[in-house]
């Protein structure tokens, strides 16, 4: 009986790239299973959550999210509900998790009273000289797109979400950034709150 071994190359070519195939549609599965069930609850399952003081996670730098879910793991950065969870994922669940809100579709906000002209926008392009309180797009960028590997991004996020942020950094109970914590620190609540408010507008 002849045997074409090229014939047999070619078709354990295919066997091969339909099972790696296979794989990684499991692997995708896997992680949009998790983004649906337990991460939906909180954040939405596209990543742009509707109660206001959970985070947007939807076109987040997905090293950013990586970061945050290891500090949530390892208790540098405090939650108990976050912490719970991540303590539940292995390195490479959290990456995945990440890259798939990375590439969700942001959905916008509008600020309440913080449009252009306002102490909002001033604080975000400008800082609060007399305080020392740098501009929040030396690092955060003009329309808030953070910097990959840096800096994260803040535009369209929930102002409520983003003051309890900064308050958190001002007393100390969120530790995970010294540099926000110094900033904070040196700000009013009438100046986070109206920050917070142009930061959910900006585009």
């Amino acid at each position: 009986m002849h045997i074409n071994i090229a014939r047999v190359k070619v078709a354990h070519a295919l066997l091969l790239s339909l099972f790696a195939g296979s794989a990684l549609a499991a692997e995708k599965s896997a992680v949009e299973t998790t983004a649906e069930t337990v991460c939906a609850a909180c954040h939405a399952a596209d990543g742009n959550s509707v109660v206001s003081v959970n985070p947007k996670l939807a076109a987040q730098h997905p090293e950013y999210l990586v970061k945050q879910l290891t500090e949530f793991k390892s208790g540098k950065r405090a939650n108990a509900v976050m912490s719970g969870i991540a303590t539940s994922l292995s390195d490479d669940d959290m990456k995945g998790l990440a890259a798939y809100f990375a590439k969700q579709s942001l959905k916008l906000g509008q600020a309440k009273n913080n449009g252009k002209g306002s102490l909002g926008e001033k604080i975000y392009r400008g800082g609060v000289v007399a305080t020392s309180v740098p501009a929040c797009a030396s690092c955060h960028g003009a329309n808030g797109a953070g910097i990959p590997k840096q800096f994260p991004r803040v535009n369209g996020q929930h102002a409520d979400y983003t003051l309890a942020q900064l308050r958190t950094f001002r007393t100390g109970e969120r530790a995970n950034a010294p540099m926000m914590m110094a900033i904070a620190a040196k700000m009013t609540d009438a100046e986070m709150g109206a920050v917070a408010d142009y930061i959910q507008g900006l585009r």
